[in-house]
């Protein structure tokens, strides 16, 4: 039997780091990353046969757990058709019609193959279609590896503690301004001096790239108010929390809250390819008009939309849009966090929890945090005891705790409560 140790000193030769995204290599946590052989329902299982309950689910997108039969089938199936023709197909229409359905803020749909890609190419139109040249981010948003995004941005950038990027020039970002997390006052004086200068205000309204934290409804209500007075656009990133916390997304939950509220341009990934590599941003007729063959915004790939990935992504939304869904996901999702903020609290251990959907978070501290700053200020070496006994107990969280967790619709009650069982061993060593 191949072990994780081996295979990890196999990939560190050929691979950098031995891992093809950085937070997949434990440097975080320590110890060894594992190398996993298969996957189904809940469950994962590495190199050495040994079964994890799963709360990564690929980083997002497995929200029917691994291998649905719905999905399996359709992916088959388009597999035997053709796995990429470079020409339009009927089912890349079908997935932009099925994403409309859901979000009433859009009205047209561009499909990619990465978040980062959805991100860069959303502000490449906001960029076009305004006319200007600077955009706003938050600190601990993680919008992809575009080098203008690359300034203080969460996810595996906050896990190795850099605040940009090697091999970004500063002039690529000169146009980048990067305010603090819920912040009105920040966000009011930046509008104050570079009002018509800026293109587009670009959010994770659940921050799952600095674990969960969650944008203040005031705070999210005056950047619109902001954005409509100066003619900036406002995007919102919801490559992580688009049709996982919500059916309309993390946006319909904005718009219960604010009257009228939308965003102008919606980026998707995770959950619309099913777990194959798709995302898509998305805007009015209006604003995709900028975009080419129509405008004068340019922006192509070679495998979007592509006949595989389109099938997987399809059937998973077709699966979570069925009544009662969404109410029996939250549900898990909520019975997980109530019982480890249990268990805690019998142990003594501060410890607070957010959840949404079939998303989550949790600090080991006594408040939820509400920008990147207070994030950083978490008890990183106790969150590695806890995620070790944890994985140690065949339980396998982000390897990092500035990451989201994520429960499926194949997560049973007795997973839910192996896990609880877990965490209340290991909070009583910590």
């Amino acid at each position: 039997m191949t072990t994780n140790d081996q295979l990890f000193e196999r990939a560190r030769q050929v691979i950098p780091g031995g891992v093809n995204s950085p937070v997949r290599a434990f440097r975080a946590v320590g110890g060894t990353p594992r190398f996993i052989a298969r996957a189904q329902g809940a469950y994962m299982w590495d190199a050495e046969g040994t079964q994890y309950i799963d709360y990564i689910g690929s980083w997002g997108p497995m929200i029917l757990g691994h291998g649905h039969p719905a999905v399996l089938e359709a992916v088959q199936k388009a597999a035997v058709e053709g796995f990429s023709f470079g020409a339009p197909t009927e089912r890349e229409v079908e997935l932009a019609e099925e994403i409309i359905r859901h979000v009433p803020s859009i009205e047209q749909v561009r499909l990619v193959s990465s978040g980062t890609e959805a991100g860069m190419s959303a502000i490449r139109l906001a960029r076009g279609a305004t006319g200007r040249s600077k955009i706003i981010k938050f600190e601990g948003c993680y919008h992809g590896h575009a080098d203008a995004l690359l300034v203080k941005a969460g996810s595996g950038l906050a896990t190795f503690g850099h605040p940009t990027s090697a091999g970004v020039p500063a002039e690529v970002v000169q146009h980048t301004l990067v305010l603090e997390y819920n912040n009105v006052e920040q966000i009011e004086e930046a509008f104050k001096t570079h009002g018509p200068e800026i293109a587009c205000v670009m959010i994770e309204p659940i921050a799952g790239n600095m674990n969960f934290v969650r944008a203040a409804v005031p705070f999210v209500k005056r950047i619109r108010e902001l954005c409509d007075q100066h003619g900036a656009l406002f995007i919102f990133d919801e490559v992580m929390t688009g049709f996982r916390v919500a059916p309309g997304s993390a946006q319909s939950l904005y718009a219960a809250a604010i009257p009228g509220f939308r965003p102008d341009i919606s980026v998707f990934g995770k959950v619309i390819g099913g777990g194959m590599p798709l995302a898509a941003f998305a805007s009015s007729r209006r604003i995709m008009a900028h975009l080419a063959p129509l405008g004068g915004v340019y922006q192509a790939g070679t495998l979007s939309g592509n006949p595989v990935a389109t099938a997987c992504g399809l059937a998973t939304l077709r699966e979570i849009s069925r009544p009662g869904f969404f109410d029996a996901l939250g549900a898990k999702t909520r019975a997980l966090v109530d019982g480890l903020k249990g268990a805690a609290d019998a142990a003594g251990v501060p410890f607070c929890v957010d959840s949404q959907g079939g998303m989550f978070g949790f600090f080991l501290m006594p408040e939820l945090p509400q920008n990147y700053t207070t994030v950083m200020t978490t008890d990183q070496p106790r969150f590695n005891r806890f995620f070790h006994g944890m994985l140690d107990r065949g339980i396998y969280l982000a390897p990092a705790l500035y990451e989201a967790g994520f429960v499926s619709a194949a997560h049973t009650d007795a997973d839910i409560a192996a896990t609880v069982a877990a965490a209340a061993e290991v909070f009583r060593t910590l």
